[in-house]
């Protein structure tokens, strides 16, 4: 759902099979430094949410997803400010601009985990001069938030 959620965009299709990418999954539950979270809502899977960098200076929220039925409903907000917390210290996020939503969630989001203390920018994405960048927030989470 979350790359299907991500593919118009993109423009991507999936592939032959009906299925997309899902490196990501894989490196979340096998590769070091990695850890996946499962977000609910009472009993029922309402998204997920992948970091990465666990085992260097900056953690990376790498792929982070919320069913459309659960959206606006503080899921999404409870589930980053938890997980920083378990893990405190500099954050980083990336998005696309073109995804409006995303961009009001993630500048909400650094504000309420570190207040004005956050910056934004762009980077090209890597091997893929093609598209355009990705909009980067970094915040630094502090120990027992």
């Amino acid at each position: 759902m979350f790359r299907h959620d991500l593919s118009g965009p993109d423009g991507v299709l999936p592939h032959p099979d009906g299925t997309f990418r899902d490196e990501r999954l894989r490196d979340a539950f096998s590769r070091p430094g990695w850890a996946p979270y499962l977000l609910t809502c009472g009993d029922r899977p309402a998204g997920f949410a992948f970091v990465r960098g666990l085992d260097t200076p900056t953690r990376v929220l790498n792929s982070f997803f919320v069913v459309r039925g659960a959206r606006r409903a503080g899921i999404g907000l409870r589930a980053v400010r938890e997980i920083v917390a378990r893990h405190p210290g500099s954050w980083e996020v990336a998005f696309q601009d073109v995804n409006v939503p995303a961009v009001r969630f993630w500048r909400r989001a650094a504000t309420e985990i570190a207040g004005d203390a956050w910056t934004e920018e762009h980077r090209p994405v890597p091997s893929r001069p093609e598209l355009p960048p990705d909009t980067w927030i970094a915040f630094t989470a502090p120990a027992g938030s």
